[in-house]
């Protein structure tokens, strides 16, 4: 996973509990579940403007360098609701501005953005930031290597923070994702 110019800032391997620092916006507790594998969060309907509990933390000051940011994601149920996802979300300013998730359309399974297929039940999932820029990522379960899906650009920093989250669920049945071994690293 890192190489000897990653430098560590914050990892959690989101089992059995949560580190410190981290908050939920829109916490539906009966929702949401640690255990022994990671974290496991009901996907609920709505969109990324009143997605439920999401989880977020504060982002490194992408100003000062470029970063990484990973996240397994795990779907125990495959998606029947169209663009049901899961992955992370950047905000700035306290609105959501990008994101890296696994989304089902049109009944297939993608890494969006980028549109690449994305087949298997489970995918690692890394954002590389600066102070301007994006690049997602997806290292799909099995392989070695991670691919990049797209490229583009940020807004300005301004009270940016990260969540792992889940949305546009179905009304009915139980969908769950689990989100497992996050970090965040200099590169």
């Amino acid at each position: 996973m890192s190489n000897e110019n990653e430098q560590s800032l914050f990892t959690d391997d989101l089992k059995n509990a949560l580190a410190d620092g981290w908050t939920w916006l829109r916490e539906h507790p009966t929702y949401w579940r640690s255990t022994q594998e990671g974290l496991e969060i009901r996907v609920e309907p709505g969109k990324a403007e009143d997605v439920q509990n999401a989880l977020l933390r504060p982002a490194p000051d992408r100003s000062q360098g470029t970063y990484a940011i990973e996240v397994d994601v795990l779907n125990h149920t495959h998606p029947i609701q169209q663009y049901e996802q899961a992955g992370i979300t950047w905000y700035v300013d306290g609105k959501p501005v990008f994101k890296l998730v696994k989304e089902l359309i049109d009944g297939g399974l993608f890494i969006i953005p980028g549109r690449k297929e994305m087949p298997t039940q489970s995918v690692r999932l890394r954002l590389i930031v600066t102070a301007n820029s994006w690049e997602a990522q997806y290292r799909p379960e099995g392989e070695s290597e991670f691919q990049t899906a797209e490229t583009g650009d940020l807004p300005a920093p301004n009270d940016d923070q990260l969540s792992i989250q889940c949305y546009n669920g179905p009304e009915e049945g139980e969908h769950w994702i689990r989100f497992s071994n996050f970090c965040i690293e200099q590169l």
